[in-house]
């Protein structure tokens, strides 16, 4: 055991997006997604709702797992270490609600082993892989949920049936949002959005707003305060391609001064081997 200075570093995100249907979860889910690593390939999105991230293919080249049920904790966890394996940057999935209530998630799986309050001692520590899986994830996540209208139905003074709405509920398991480093709630098909959890303190003094892409970059860089900056150097000498440096440049917005130099040291190396190859290959032709 050793005590150290607490210190964020590069921190991954974990956000959640709740909302009814209609209300522009996806969308804003991408633009968000967009805004933290401005690279549109380095996005996946895992597509639990019959392939709606379609509809959004002109924003940009993003990536897309399909997810057919049954919509298991482990099977949400496979897609998520895929797409981890193919370096996608930020993850989102869209949306979380069938992990818990589709068709073979865990309510599903509760009822067919019975349904009996001793069953979920079989089925939580399913659905707390899951969720470690996101929480402990190396990339950023973003989960969308549904939201579902509550209504209690009773009776007036006089005698006659009333039905009142209390708001919504999120279909997922109740306190997943504690998990998240933040979660909005969007409001209305105007995509207006509320914070309902906020880590980061970035948010706590706004009204409603609409999420952007620069909501996403606002993230990124609290994100990457106090990031070591030889772990940077080291992500920019093992580059191999100019592309790679123009990405990793765009990725630390906040820190382009210190990096700069690094950046244009490594890009003369590449040319310089590029023209290597190429002298080469001149050469053995001419012979």
């Amino acid at each position: 055991m050793q005590l150290h200075q607490a210190k964020r570093g590069n921190t991954k995100l974990k956000i959640g997006l709740s909302g009814a249907s209609g209300v522009g979860k996806t969308y804003s889910a991408l633009l968000l997604a967009y805004g933290i690593t401005t690279d549109w390939s380095k996005v996946a999105i895992i597509d639990t709702e019959n392939g709606s991230s379609n509809l959004y293919a002109h924003l940009g080249n993003f990536n897309v797992l399909s997810l057919i049920a049954p919509y298991s904790p482990e099977k949400y966890i496979e897609a998520i270490t895929a797409c981890e394996k193919a370096a996608m940057e930020v993850i989102i999935i869209d949306s979380v609600s069938n992990e818990w209530k589709g068709s073979g998630g865990c309510l599903d799986i509760h009822r067919k082993l019975g349904g009996r309050f001793q069953d979920w001692s079989t089925v939580t520590p399913k659905h707390q892989a899951f969720v470690d899986k996101i929480i402990h994830s190396n990339v950023h996540i973003i989960t969308t949920v549904r939201r579902k209208i509550e209504y209690v139905t009773g009776l007036d003074g006089r005698g006659k049936m009333t039905v009142t709405k209390l708001g919504t509920k999120e279909e997922m398991r109740n306190g997943f949002e504690y998990d998240l480093t933040l979660n909005f709630e969007l409001l209305n098909e105007k995509h207006l959005a509320r914070v309902t959890k906020d880590r980061t303190g970035l948010f706590k003094e706004m009204n409603d707003f609409i999420i952007n892409t620069t909501t996403g970059k606002k993230l990124a860089e609290w994100s990457k305060e106090n990031i070591n900056l030889s772990e940077i150097f080291i992500e920019i000498d093992s580059c191999s391609a100019l592309e790679g440096l123009q990405h990793i440049y765009s990725k630390y917005p906040n820190l382009k001064n210190q990096i700069k130099e690094r950046i244009l040291q490594r890009k003369a190396e590449i040319e310089a081997l590029k023209n290597q190859i190429i002298n080469s290959d001149q050469i053995q032709n001419s012979k």
